[in-house]
């Protein structure tokens, strides 16, 4: 079976042909970073904007770097949820009609469990049943016990801000470039760790130990840098 898989769940414009569900044979990603660095996030508008304007020519180039024709498509696949609503709907929308007139099924695929998914995906590690996944995502941070294809057991997640959240604000706050995250870390593996006694955050109160909280962490690099430099 060939799919045509479409994600625009945020502000990456992309296609993909996928044969059997493993066998990529093409993925085409059409980056906004340049469109979103001067605002040091993505903002919401241009990136619907930006997936109209570009979804088209991404489908166009998955299908002719995957060497198929829209007969030989199966069946169509679209990030349905979560995502920014916008840009959402601006794939899920083609998708649908791309399906609608070739009259082949149209599978609406949630963003985290594609991301779960896509370990399986060619090259294959000869990954196995059970296993735990974890989603650090921009807007998303999970650890999942993975039983099955589609038998997924959420252990934690963030109760206030993900990860790439956390990144993208602190680097703003100090003028890095965005995405923040690769800078963040580079400066990190350079930095001494015994120069601030950052806030951890307490979890054990909550019934789930495996939940993350990035909000303190965030503010406290952002408001209150020096709240906590250590002392001499």
């Amino acid at each position: 079976m060939t799919i045509l898989g479409i994600e625009t769940s945020c502000d990456e414009c992309a296609a993909a042909v996928v044969e059997d569900g493993r066998v990529i044979r093409s993925n085409i990603v059409m980056s906004q970073i340049p469109f979103h660095e001067r605002w040091g996030g993505v903002v919401p508008e241009i990136a619907s904007r930006k997936h109209v304007e570009w979804i088209r020519g991404a489908v166009e180039e998955a299908l002719k770097t995957a060497g198929c024709r829209p007969p030989d498509i199966d069946a169509v696949a679209a990030t349905e949820t979560p995502g920014l609503l916008g840009s959402l709907l601006v794939g899920r929308t083609f998708g649908r009609a791309f399906a609608w007139t070739r009259g082949i099924p149209f599978i609406p695929v949630h963003h985290l469990r594609a991301h779960l998914y896509a370990v399986h995906l060619q090259p294959d590690a000869g990954l196995t049943f059970p296993y735990l996944g974890l989603l650090a995502s921009g807007g998303h941070s999970s650890i999942c016990r993975v039983d099955g294809f589609d038998d997924i057991t959420e252990l934690g997640t963030t109760l206030d801000d993900a990860a790439g959240e956390a990144f993208d604000k602190v680097g703003k706050h100090y003028g890095l470039p965005y995405p923040a995250g690769k800078y963040v870390d580079e400066m990190a593996r350079e930095g001494d760790e015994d120069f601030f006694a950052f806030p951890m955050p307490n979890l054990y109160k909550n019934a789930r130990p495996a939940d993350m909280s990035y909000s303190g962490l965030k503010n406290a690099a952002v408001n209150q840098l020096e709240l906590f430099r250590k002392k001499g």
